[in-house]
């Protein structure tokens, strides 16, 4: 191999990966991203817990109490599937489900103390998990990378008709 050959590729896992594959933009975002997921999912296993529960979590304390269908649009998780995870975080005592004193025929769900223990506990995990992830860059770079994301995600979410 040629000193310019060797100078148009990197090595990834070992593996010699052409330039023309290192610049597209999407297929680099793919990579990271399921490199990402593959750490946050584990990650939050040995916590016993997965994204949606994080997800749920975070939404209650940050936004309120909420519906099931609030819950449900406010964290991108489908309807059949939002169930399943309240389910899961009440049987730990993580939310409350009561009935809407409004609405009845709805449930409305509470983060209680156990669950915002939790969440604080899950939160120090997955900042360093983030830490882990994004190792290489400084905290100038990380913003930057947050803006761009955001930026791409608002975009995307837009041209759907849903929120980011």
């Amino acid at each position: 191999m040629s000193s310019g050959a060797s100078d148009m590729t990197h090595h990834v896992d070992g593996k010699a990966t052409p330039a023309r594959l290192r610049g597209v933009p999407t297929r680099l975002l793919a990579m990271v991203a399921a490199h990402a997921d593959r750490v946050v999912t584990e990650g939050l296993a040995r916590e016993e817990a997965r994204k949606w529960h994080y997800a749920v979590l975070v939404t209650l304390e940050e936004l309120g109490p909420a519906s099931q269908a609030e819950l449900s649009r406010r964290t991108g998780i489908y309807r059949s599937d939002v169930v399943a995870v309240i389910n899961e975080l009440a049987g730990r005592g993580l939310v409350e489900r009561a009935p809407d004193p409004a609405d009845r025929r709805r449930n409305v769900i509470t983060l209680t103390p156990e669950g915002r223990d939790t969440l604080r506990r899950l939160d120090a995990l997955l900042a360093e998990l983030q830490d882990e992830v994004l190792a290489p860059l400084t905290g100038a770079e990380r913003d930057r990378l947050i803006e761009l994301l955001t930026r791409l995600a608002d975009h995307h979410a837009r041209s759907h008709g849903r929120d980011a």
